[in-house]
């Protein structure tokens, strides 16, 4: 499945402030990811974090309004196990980079290339946005076809409940 492929998610995929349980929680893909800005890391190197997956493209206007919302989620978390690895959907790094600088407030997680769609290939991504939130151990836990508000209370708590589900807190 090429870029050209992909097409925004409908909106009705999901009542928009939710994220959608994954039955059985399946392990994660291990990508290796090449980040915009330099270096790589490997998502298994995350585990003992929830992590928030989320495929999107600069040419994509939902993935654009839903990325300020990550953005303040990220701020929300700060000092908490938590990360958010966004993962572009097959452009190139300057298309990237410039677009982080269109955003209000400007994403300071990292944003990841995947200009061979293989990340892409290796969780099913048929639309963008799609998000996925990985518990602690790595495994799929949630699932959300289409954009959201990430900083939505009801979010940050489910967030919330995965971290501590994981703790015994």
């Amino acid at each position: 499945m090429g870029v050209a492929a992909l097409v925004t998610a409908p909106v009705r995929a999901a009542p928009p402030q939710t994220l959608v349980a994954v039955p059985e929680r399946p392990a994660a893909p291990d990508l290796l990811l090449d980040a915009a800005a330099g270096g790589t890391t490997q998502l298994s190197k995350l585990k003992g974090r929830v992590v928030v997956v989320n495929f999107w493209a600069t040419w994509c206007p939902p993935c654009r309004r839903e990325m300020p919302s990550l953005e303040r989620l990220n701020r929300i978390m700060k000092g908490e196990r938590f990360e958010i690895v966004g993962i572009d959907a097959g452009e190139e790094m300057d298309n990237v980079l410039r677009f982080r600088t269109t955003i209000d407030p400007a994403p300071t997680f990292e944003l990841y290339l995947d200009p061979e769609s293989k990340a892409l290939k290796a969780f099913g991504v048929n639309g963008l946005p799609t998000t996925y939130v990985l518990d602690p151990e790595g495994r799929i836990a949630y699932k959300a076809l289409g954009p959201r508000e990430f900083d939505d209370p009801a979010i940050v708590d489910t967030i919330r409940r995965l971290m501590s589900a994981s703790t015994g807190k």
